[in-house]
């Protein structure tokens, strides 16, 4: 974890105490405890979500798969958008296809950049709405 992440994760748990988060009434339910604990999937899925979410977390990242919600885009078309070199913005597309984020189309000599498939398109839609910055901001112009 970064020096800056933890710093953002301060930040937040400083809104309130851990009091403000607990129980008043100490004592798990152990019924409830049970069927939360059948309901986990295998360590390994939670270490991939947590990847695809790391991946997302950062801002050029992220605004390179907002980019792409409406439209297929090239690197050096990527690259002037997010502002950044296409070197930079090719490091960032290895790691978002690795996690099969993105998905690429060669045409020539250049290669074109899509949204993986509709879960991509969808995570990321209802993540804006949450942010309060819906699928209407996001289509203008598209």
């Amino acid at each position: 974890m970064t020096n800056q992440t933890m710093t953002d994760e301060a930040s937040i748990a400083k809104k309130g105490t851990w009091q403000d988060e607990a129980c008043i009434v100490p004592g798990a339910d152990i019924s409830l405890v049970s069927k939360g604990l059948r309901l986990l999937g295998a360590e390994s899925l939670y270490a991939d979500l947590a990847e695809v979410f790391r991946a997302l977390a950062d801002p050029s990242r992220a605004k390179i798969v907002h980019s792409l919600l409406h439209q297929e885009l090239c690197t050096c078309d990527l690259a002037a958008i997010v502002s950044l070199s296409e070197p930079g913005v090719s490091q960032h597309l290895r790691i978002l296809r690795n996690l099969r984020v993105v998905k690429a189309r060669r045409a020539g000599r250049r290669v074109f950049y899509s949204l993986d498939d509709a879960h991509v398109r969808e995570l990321l839609s209802l993540s804006l709405s949450h942010l309060g910055h819906g699928a209407a901001s996001s289509t203008d112009g598209a």
